[in-house]
């Protein structure tokens, strides 16, 4: 577990530090969506602030994430900017109503080897995201670098990545990630070396955000245009802050608020929206730097978010002069320290349908996108949880129980469901059973509409064979949901046969 730091001054250092990682990753994550570079640092202004401020995990990072503009991209493209602010207003609206319903408890529901491939996956990412700054024009612009730029690059990584491991045995007054950015960024000045810079990559000098309602038409043909991104915006982003506050929570020893995140992460994309920023959601990068310098309170995701906003105003010719070597090495720590190496460790221990979600879910979130990931290692968790309880479910079986002679009584042990059905079927055999049978239902537990129609189908089949079957010791329950589907031919006369639970 990281540090437990909580000083206000370890919280101050943490946010200045990871705001620094935040400037690259907004402005690229701008590029990619085709946006002016100001949106994405507007955005991570207002996202990362508010969600700070008023959110149920203090010590999570939020800002303008890459998950988030892959999704606007076709959107930017065909309608423009404006269109995408009034996306990410709807988006925000739709996460806000999530949280106030109270649905952000569904994150429990998640497995957790799909927790695992979620974290490895985002960490391939993040690292294979970092490649794209050895290119001459920068991320996705210009050839390879090669030579001495090669060198001086893969130089500077390393050094920063040397820093920030072995700084903490000499003194922890500092985040390392700090102490790094700011000593390679004033070895490269005083060298002159010939590397590239945050101010190679975009100018951020900008002023302060301002009001600025979306020039789309209010018609219902603006809204089907952007209905559909905004809610696969509104879902990528919630799943991401969920499964990034659940790490967290791992992290620090502490329980979140999932609701309350929701409401606040909602209200920080409807407000970047309105001031010409981007849409956003946590980033787990981010989130592990700032946890790992000491992070643990609001006061550090404020100040990240508050200096985003001096960086466009005031500082920008010192922000821009930080070599991109640095920034990428820092951000490769973090892709070391995010992945789950124990869960290579425990591959060919756990079951296997676990090792397969596990695999499935890193590998989907590298190849498509963290909503289909997830979706997919849930899909598999599920079926693979139907079928183990499917083949769990047994009986015994007596002959003349005491005060039933001449009647056999079968008791069935496990959960009728859909999954479990057929094999329930075949637990009974009425060509070689008597003509009274009962079935003893204290140790059944009756799941959903699949086990009422599996129940009439076995009344049907002693029907037809010219024998009654009847149910006893049902729960209330269970003799609720028979009665409401009208099956209760098979229910036992006897009182004594049933219990009151």
């Amino acid at each position: 577990m990281l540090s437990q730091i909580s000083s206000p001054r370890a919280n101050l250092l943490a946010g200045l530090t990871t705001s620094f990682a935040l400037v690259p990753e907004c402005i690229a994550f701008a590029l990619v969506a085709g946006l002016n570079p100001l949106m994405g640092l507007y955005g991570a202004f207002f996202i990362c602030t508010i969600a700070a401020l008023f959110g149920g995990r203090p010590g999570m990072i939020s800002g303008a994430a890459g998950s988030m503009a892959v999704v606007i991209v076709a959107l930017v493209a065909r309608h423009g900017a404006q269109y995408l602010l009034a996306t990410v207003v709807l988006g925000g609206l739709l996460m806000l109503l999530f949280g106030l319903l109270r649905l952000g408890k569904l994150i429990r529901m998640v497995p957790h080897p799909v927790m695992l491939g979620f974290v490895n996956g985002l960490a391939i990412i993040i690292a294979m995201a970092q490649f794209e700054h050895f290119r001459d024009g920068g991320a996705g612009h210009g050839g390879w670098l090669r030579g001495t730029p090669l060198l001086v690059m893969a130089g500077l990584v390393g050094l920063t990545m040397l820093m920030v491991y072995l700084l903490p045995r000499v003194s922890k007054a500092a985040p390392p990630a700090l102490v790094a950015i700011l000593g390679v960024g004033l070895l490269s000045h005083f060298l002159q070396l010939p590397t590239r810079t945050l101010g190679d990559m975009a100018h951020i000098a900008g002023g302060l955000p301002r009001f600025h309602l979306p020039a789309v038409p209010l018609t219902m043909e603006t809204l089907r245009v952007i209905l559909p991104y905004a809610v696969l915006m509104s879902v990528v982003g919630l799943l991401e802050t969920l499964l990034t506050l659940n790490l967290t929570d791992d992290i620090t020893g502490t329980r979140g608020q999932a609701d309350r995140e929701c409401v606040a992460l909602g209200a920080a994309n409807v407000a970047s929206g309105l001031f010409g920023g981007m849409g956003g959601c946590a980033m787990i990068g981010q989130t592990m730097i700032n946890l790992g310098s000491g992070g643990r309170s609001r006061l550090s995701g404020a100040t990240a978010g508050v200096m985003i906003l001096l960086f466009i105003l005031f500082l920008s010719p010192w922000i821009e002069r930080i070599p991109l070597a640095a920034l990428v090495g820092v951000m490769f720590v973090v892709a070391r320290q995010t992945f789950a190496w124990g869960s290579l460790r425990v591959l060919g221990k756990v079951p296997r349908q676990d090792a397969l979600v596990i695999v499935a879910v890193t590998g989907i979130t590298v190849a498509t996108d963290l909503a289909t990931a997830v979706l997919c290692g849930i899909v598999i968790a599920a079926l693979s949880f139907a079928w183990q309880h499917a083949r769990d479910i047994h009986a015994d079986v007596d002959d003349g129980m005491e005060g039933l002679e001449g009647v056999r009584t079968y008791t069935p042990h496990g959960t009728l469901f859909f999954a479990s059905a057929t094999h329930f079927q075949e637990l009974f055999k009425p060509a070689d059973d008597p003509a009274r049978v009962v079935v003893d239902c204290r140790h059944l537990r009756l799941a959903d509409h699949s086990a009422i129609a599996a129940l009439e189908a076995l009344e049907g089949r002693y029907a037809r064979a010219g024998k009654s079957l009847r149910l006893a010791h049902l729960s209330g329950r269970c003799r609720g949901l028979l009665e409401r589907a009208a099956s209760t031919r098979m229910l036992s006369t006897q009182p004594s046969q049933e219990t009151a639970s």
